[in-house]
């Protein structure tokens, strides 16, 4: 159990010299805490600076009568206190706005442990420019403060450093060139963990945050806020149909967590189903049918990671060894015709233009929650509110069921903006009509910054999921009501 311990009354508060009235605990006039008097020093004393006065030297006082007082040390002394130091205004105020005191570096002197003053380096000024460059720690720019050493106090009365600035001190040597250099402290070497081995800052991983942009079609895809990587990933390209015609690709693959190396699976998958698409649409292949081949190419290229290399069994002893997976979802947009095609629980939207037209959801789960609905035995709500809504019946990979490849061909009668997406973004915004609200209105203008503003609304939403999507603008002249679709 603790103790209080009384505190002697105060003539004057410590904090601004007015006396306080009797029985106060805080001082009236700035707010000083008058119950928490600080111990008389034991130690060599900080002597006050000041700005020496226009008139005659006084008598040199004492070291203790220097020392700036806290209480009256006995009632007989005769030396008055001296002046307080003339702080800086603050613009900040704490949890009593009361101006939190601020002073600068040059407004007290430097000691070693022992009390004695620094040995001064003349020559440089507290007002002098900045002679380090400035560093960065986690992205944020911070600008070194000028660098400061002791000279005499010129004619203002400010005074700098006694002590020389340790951020003058010699640079660590540069890396040789190609070499990768640590984003904090801009001069060690990163080794080949992700690590500096001068500060040992983690460095970012490339994955943590994509963002490509290519023509009418960009995508961005981002780790999110809980997960400690990037599982996603995506490809965006573009080609010419035999007639010269353009054809728009978008490939989104999401890694499955409770598979082992789900990073690879879809970094595989994604990659896979692009080559396979630019190879086949040039040569003539309907669109359609390259939607199917390239959901198949990309199957194959994960169930390959399944043939693990030397060394990595060790590697992944602490994940459960099933087959790396991952699902996928894309869209082509080619001689008028949307296609789309998935596997999985990633989703394609339609997002017309003119925002008084419905928007609507093009493709079906292969999840838990869409075979109870599809079943009839919850609604859709129900279903979605349940904790094994994401679990999926469909994916890629060496350990899944008979591959599946869903594809559907749209025609669309009017311009709008095609969202395609993994469950870290639709999450935020599950309906149609939530996903429409989500896509900011000039996003078939700037299809970058609405795939931008897209993955702010899941991080603000809560993160909880990687979040990786691609938006592609689909321009056609208005052709009269009715549009042709066919599911496969």
């Amino acid at each position: 159990m603790s103790e209080s311990h009384q505190q002697p009354a105060l003539a004057r508060c410590p904090g601004c010299e007015e006396p306080p009235a009797s029985g106060d605990l805080y001082c009236g006039a700035c707010g000083y805490d008058l119950s928490a008097v600080p111990a008389r020093p034991d130690d060599r004393p900080t002597l006050a600076i000041t700005v020496p006065p226009a008139v005659p030297p006084a008598p040199a006082p004492s070291p203790a009568a220097a020392v700036r007082p806290t209480a009256p040390h006995a009632p007989d002394a005769p030396t008055p206190p001296a002046p307080a130091v003339q702080w800086p205004a603050a613009s900040e105020t704490d949890s009593s706005d009361v101006p939190v005191p601020v002073h600068r570096a040059t407004d007290l002197p430097g000691t070693d442990s022992g009390g004695k003053p620094l040995p001064a380096t003349p020559g440089a000024h507290h007002d002098d420019p900045p002679t380090t460059p400035p560093v960065r720690h986690d992205d944020r720019a911070v600008v070194a403060e000028p660098a400061t050493t002791a000279v005499p106090p010129d004619a203002s009365g400010d005074f700098a450093l006694a002590a020389p600035d340790p951020r003058t001190a010699e640079p660590t040597p540069t890396p040789a060139a190609g070499t990768k250099v640590c984003v904090a402290c801009r001069s060690g070497r990163v080794d080949p963990d992700g690590y500096c081995e001068n500060c040992g800052h983690a460095q970012p991983r490339e994955r943590d945050h994509m963002e490509q942009e290519l023509g009418s079609v960009a995508a961005v895809s981002d780790r999110g806020l809980r997960h400690h990587r990037n599982e996603d990933s995506f490809a965006v390209s573009s080609t010419a149909l035999p007639d010269g015609s353009p054809a728009v690709v978008a490939i989104v693959c999401d890694g499955v967590s409770s598979a082992s190396r789900p990073d690879e699976a879809s970094a595989a998958a994604a990659s896979a189903a692009n080559e396979a698409l630019l190879e086949s649409l040039p040569r003539g292949t309907h669109p359609q049918q390259a939607m199917h081949e390239a959901i198949v190419a990309a199957s194959e290229a994960v169930n390959a990671l399944a043939q693990d290399p030397p060394g990595s069994a060790e590697h992944e002893a602490h994940r459960h060894q099933n087959a790396p997976a991952c699902t996928l979802v894309g869209a082509i947009m080619a001689g008028g015709l949307l296609v789309v095609g998935w596997v999985g629980d990633s989703r394609v939207y339609w997002v017309p233009d003119d925002r008084t037209g419905p928007p609507a959801r093009l493709t079906e789960d292969d999840s838990w929650a869409a075979q109870m609905v599809a079943a009839g035995l919850m609604n859709e709500a129900e279903a979605y509110a349940d904790e094994r809504a994401h679990a999926i019946t469909g994916w890629l990979g060496a350990d899944s069921y008979e591959l599946e490849p869903h594809t559907a061909s749209f025609k669309p009668d009017r311009p709008g903006l095609v969202v395609v997406c993994t469950d870290g973004l639709w999450n935020y915004a599950e309906s149609a009509e939530e996903m429409a609200a989500a896509v900011p209105p000039e996003a078939h203008r700037r299809p970058l910054h609405g795939a931008q503003v897209l993955v702010g609304h899941a991080l603000d939403g809560g993160g909880h999921d990687n979040v990786t999507v691609a938006l592609l603008p689909f321009a056609v002249e208005p052709q009269g009501a009715g549009s042709a679709c066919t599911t496969v």
